[in-house]
């Protein structure tokens, strides 16, 4: 049996795609859905950068810069965060799926359709909050979908709000999508498998919660 895969007409019906995506012995397309979903992610957070999203710091420091070294520090914002957007897409495609490759008798082609998936969502995520951020000036991790909001009430405490605040509706289903996933394709019971993706979801919004904590800070070093 062959699978075409398509991740934008993987939503209708989830159900059957997974059924066919099981008995699935040619995969096609997988390759080719990788490369235009890191293209994809390139271009949301070049856009992003071209809005000017997240270049705070840059334009704090743009008095004590010559308009070249102004128009130059812009340049290379939208070139790092056109890298960034490259260096997510992989990890999210490759580094997830290799993991639950080494503990689950699943073939590593049809985890990556799955992480193409968790991709999609996520950038969706994204381009869903940019109007947030370009007209209400809302960092991501207080989106009204975040539990960032909340958070903010309880503590001040930068690193705690931005944590939860990688919390998400988008995430949640993304967990679930994952364990659905994964649970129909291996004969695992479902409490361990349930058990492994929330650890690594923990993980991963842990690192994220660190990076962007240390983001500023980054940035305002490269341009000081």
């Amino acid at each position: 049996m062959l699978y075409r895969v398509n991740p934008a007409k993987f939503f209708f019906p989830i159900d059957d795609h997974l059924f066919r995506i099981k008995k699935a012995e040619s995969l096609k397309n997988v390759w080719k859905s990788c490369v235009w979903l890191i293209i994809g992610s390139a271009a949301v957070y070049t856009w992003m950068a071209i809005l000017g999203i997240g270049s705070g710091v840059l334009s704090g420091d743009a008095t004590a810069l010559t308009p070249f070294q102004y128009e130059a520090g812009k340049v290379w914002f939208v070139l790092g965060r056109m890298a960034f957007g490259i260096i997510f897409a992989l990890l999210v495609l490759w580094i997830p799926s290799l993991i639950f490759y080494a503990f689950i008798d699943i073939p590593y082609k049809k985890l990556l359709i799955m992480q193409q998936i968790v991709l999609l969502v996520l950038l969706i995520e994204r381009v869903v909050w940019i109007p947030l951020a370009v007209y209400a000036g809302l960092d991501w991790f207080v989106s009204p979908w975040s539990l960032g909001i909340i958070t903010s009430y309880f503590t001040d405490i930068s690193w705690v709000i931005i944590f939860f605040g990688t919390i998400s509706l988008f995430q949640l289903w993304i967990i679930w999508f994952q364990v659905k996933f994964l649970s129909y394709l291996s004969p695992i019971q479902k409490h361990w498998i349930w058990v492994m993706v929330i650890a690594i979801h923990l993980f991963s919004w842990a690192g994220a919660a660190a990076l962007a904590f240390l983001d500023s800070h980054l940035i305002s070093g490269w341009f000081a």
